[in-house]
């Protein structure tokens, strides 16, 4: 078994499970997404709040998981999981760190409202997309971040396999996400697990003003085509 999740550093065994966040994870989802646009030199485009992450993620009544914004949170328990799976549980994962403890100075911070010992180490963002060439629903994924000590252990592959599970158990007809091209150790990553990264496509966005000016276009027949 680990040491306790305060110690900051875990050795031994651990369990990593990836669940449904609610809205107690928010402040950990929101220091997430900070962290990644740190990594990603995009700390000019982040202007997230606690606020807006609640309402959107976990608007009131609840949406079904997979059929709209869903947030899965991955945390890791110095104790073993309970056999039977929570109704939150998506999949897990036992790390074996016997032969090189791995120290976590942020656990204290990133403890999670699990409570048991458990601490936060990534999170990941997917909404459903439509494919009209496949004439069928898919799972697009916005962000898929794991804390930096916790990398280089088969989390990032377990988080994506287990959505693109469960894309494949709904029938749905492929799972999307974008990487920088700058980050070769990613794109390695996701071409080891047969994914395609597709050169020829470009993102296109309107967002800000960019976006703004286009308020009210959709009245009077539509402003746009003057």
């Amino acid at each position: 078994m680990a040491t306790p999740a305060n110690s900051s550093t875990f050795s031994g065994d651990v369990w990593a499970e990836l669940r449904l966040a609610d809205a107690s994870d928010v402040p950990h989802i929101h220091a997430l997404i900070h962290q990644m646009a740190e990594f990603e030199l995009l700390t000019d485009l982040f202007a997230a709040t606690h606020e807006l992450l609640t309402s959107t993620l976990f608007p009131s009544p609840s949406r079904p998981p997979f059929t709209s914004f869903t947030a899965l949170i991955l945390d890791i328990s110095p104790s073993p999981l309970p056999a039977s799976a929570s109704a939150s549980s998506i999949a897990s994962h036992r790390l074996d760190l016997s032969a090189s403890p791995l120290a976590d100075p942020e656990a204290a911070a990133f403890a999670s409202p699990r409570g048991g010992g458990r601490v936060t180490a990534g999170f990941v963002i997917c909404f459903p997309n439509y494919s009209t060439f496949l004439s069928k629903p898919g799972l697009y994924v916005e962000d898929i971040f794991v804390r930096a000590p916790w990398r280089r252990h088969g989390l990032g592959r377990m988080m994506l396999s287990a959505v693109a599970g469960k894309a494949a158990e709904l029938g749905m007809g492929r799972v999307e996400w974008c990487v920088l091209d700058w980050n070769k150790n990613a794109i390695d990553f996701y071409e080891g697990m047969g994914a395609e990264v597709l050169p020829q496509w470009r993102i296109c966005r309107l967002t800000g003003a960019a976006l703004d000016k286009y308020k009210g276009n959709h009245e009077e027949g539509g402003k746009a085509a003057e």
